[in-house]
Formats: structure tokens, sequence, C-alpha cells
């Protein structure tokens, strides 16, 4: 039991702030529901865009019956998402739907994700989600470590919680 309680205590890893402490990812890991959640929040943030374009033409608009999505429009949506998915995850280890939704990606170790980290799991790792029609991303309901295909791929956990500033006082007890 001591080195199991030494192990989510400590894991030894630096971070950009410090070293990680009371870092358990089992006991850390977003619940199923709530990573749907946010997933949902950020698909509908998307389709926000060309949903609101198309309302905006058929009432403001010419009134025709032939009211379609330009260039522009799916452009923009391309920009959200590479905001979204890519830029939001490297400086906050969160897209729009898992800030308000309290859930972070993390490295495995409890460490900040990285570019190449952020680039294989919501690049290469959705994509292998969605050619499993979603079963990839379903696995994270019923294993005992809550990851998806995309967690896996990456070496990534979506946990539940915030980092917070442990004094070198506590640290020294806890080594």
């Amino acid at each position: 039991m001591t080195s199991t309680a030494q192990g989510a205590i400590s894991s030894g890893k630096m971070s950009k702030t410090g070293k990680i402490v009371d870092f358990a990812p089992e006991r850390l890991k977003a619940p199923f529901f709530l990573r749907c959640a946010a997933l949902f929040i950020d698909y509908m943030i998307l389709l926000a865009v060309p949903l609101g374009w198309l309302l905006f033409e058929r009432f403001f608009g010419d009134g025709g019956a032939n009211i379609t999505i330009g260039n522009f429009v799916w452009f923009l949506v391309v920009i959200f998402w590479l905001i979204n998915f890519l830029l939001l995850p490297l400086l906050r280890g969160q897209t729009i739907g898992k800030m308000l939704t309290g859930i972070t990606i993390v490295n495995r170790d409890g460490t900040d994700m990285r570019l190449g980290g952020i680039l294989l799991r919501n690049i290469l790792g959705y994509l292998l989600t969605a050619l499993t029609l979603g079963l990839g991303f379903l696995i994270s309901a019923v294993n005992s470590s809550g990851r998806s295909l995309h967690d896996f791929v990456a070496r990534t956990i979506v946990v539940r919680g915030h980092k917070r500033q442990v004094t070198s006082e506590k640290l020294k007890v806890k080594s």
C-alpha cells in the first residue's frame, strides 16, 4: 500500500511550473458522461457557424429558397476547429467544451501536453476514433482508466480537477 500511495503522491516528473504531486490518474479520471457533454459542446460550437449563416441568410438575405453555405463560412469553421482543438489544448489543455465542464487533457504522468502530443491525439487519434464509428470513444465508458482510443494513441488522460500550488514545506513532507 505504501508503494502505491507513494506513486500517487509523487511521480517525480517536472512540469513547466514544478513537480507533479498527488496525481493518480485513475482517481482523477473524468466521468464518461462529462466527456460526452464536453464533446457535445465543442461540436455545437462548430455547427453554430454554418447554422448561424443559414439563419442569417434566411431572415436577412434575399429570401430565396436556394440558400447555400459559401467557402468563407467553411473557412471560418476550419479556423474555429483549429483554435478549439489545437490551439486551446496547447495553451490550456482544454477545448471550450472541456473548459465549461471542468475537465483537462494531460499526459499520463500528469504533465502538460506538448504540440506533438496534441497533434497525435486530436488529428490521428480522432481520425482512428472516427474510422471505428465512435467505438474508440466508447472505450472510455468501459475501461477502468477512462481513456479513449485517442488517449491511448497519444498517452494522455482526461482528468477532472485543477492543478494547485504546493509549498516547499508540504513537498518535503510528501517526498
